[in-house]
């Protein structure tokens, strides 16, 4: 079984609140230049700096063993806020506290409660799923005897039968190399788990698999999880709370009974229910699919966050 370290919990302050984001904004700045290389040379040319609040003003709290969902459209800054939250990005203003440390001051003590799971997970495609999970074992010191035990009994409960751990990734499919890296991030034994679009683009069966695993990993050891998802029936099944986030703000925040039960009521539904959709697109006034801003949530973000991540596994 996947196990909470003591160490874990011991460095865990005790409080009800995993996860408190107090007014916390993160902003990037774009510069763009016209006029050809010489003019700008002879200082003839113009530039102009845009910037985009990608994270605006958001304050929230998650609940110790809750399954917190965000959801938004493309560029609404959810997967920033998810960055800000794994240290992986500091916020401009306001505060990030994990289990009551504060992610820009403690930053170690953070990163030995948490880890994340991206929609874009890097690996040594030409190592087998083995082989990544003992490095990413040894990075965080985790005994090698006891990694592999876990590797093989969380990659089993994920789907993945014994004899394909030893095969290069590069022959698996990529919903099985998702599974990998859920796998990576629990090896660490985290006690807070940042999910960001953990099933986007797998396939039924592999993405039942992994929902049934998150939903184990919080009822059996009491994991705290925040989820961003494209998938409304996904985050209505899992998620005991729901944020939807637009523009950079938090706008709506409920249970998804509570949400639908509100739409209900003010469009004189009865006991009928719509979709967490409908919800969705009444309070956004779009699908999760349109994007909201081309910011750095959904491109030069990536890129720096794809850079540092190989940085520091190579470190």
């Amino acid at each position: 079984m996947v196990t909470v370290t003591a160490t874990a919990v011991a460095n865990a302050p005790t409080t009800d609140d995993a996860l408190v984001v107090d007014g916390a904004r993160k902003s990037f700045r774009s510069i763009k230049r016209s006029g050809s290389w010489w003019d700008h040379a002879r200082g003839k040319g113009t530039r102009t700096v845009d910037e985009t609040r990608a994270v605006d003003d958001v304050s929230l709290r998650v609940r110790k063993g809750e399954i917190y969902g965000l959801l938004g459209s493309n560029g609404s800054g959810k997967s920033t806020l998810i960055r800000l939250v794994s240290t992986l990005l500091l916020p401009d203003a306001g505060a990030v506290r994990v289990f009551g440390r504060d992610v820009v001051t403690e930053e170690a003590a953070v990163k030995r409660m948490i880890n994340r799971v991206s929609v874009e997970a890097a690996f040594f495609k030409k190592l087998s799923p083995m082989e990544n999970l003992i490095y990413a074992a040894r990075l965080y010191d985790v005994d090698p005897a006891h990694a592999r035990r876990e590797i093989v009994r969380i990659l089993n409960r994920l789907g993945i039968k014994t004899a394909r751990i030893g095969q290069p990734l590069e022959k698996m499919s990529r919903g099985m190399q998702q599974k990998v890296a859920i796998a990576r991030a629990l090896l660490t034994s985290p006690i807070l788990l940042l999910l960001d679009e953990p099933t986007t683009g797998l396939d039924p069966r592999s993405k039942k698999d992994v929902q049934e695993f998150i939903l184990r990993v919080r009822d059996e050891h009491g994991a705290t999880i925040v989820l961003t998802s494209h998938d409304m029936e996904e985050s209505d099944r899992l998620c005991d709370r729901i944020a939807f986030i637009d523009g950079g703000r938090l706008v709506r925040e409920d249970t998804p009974l509570g949400l639908k039960r509100d739409y209900a009521r003010r469009h004189g539904m009865g006991d009928a229910l719509p979709s967490l959709e409908d919800v969705f697109l009444e309070v956004v006034g779009r699908s999760l699919g349109d994007a909201d801003y081309e910011d750095d949530d959904d491109k030069d973000d990536k890129d720096k966050t794809a850079k540092h991540e190989r940085e520091e596994a190579t470190a």
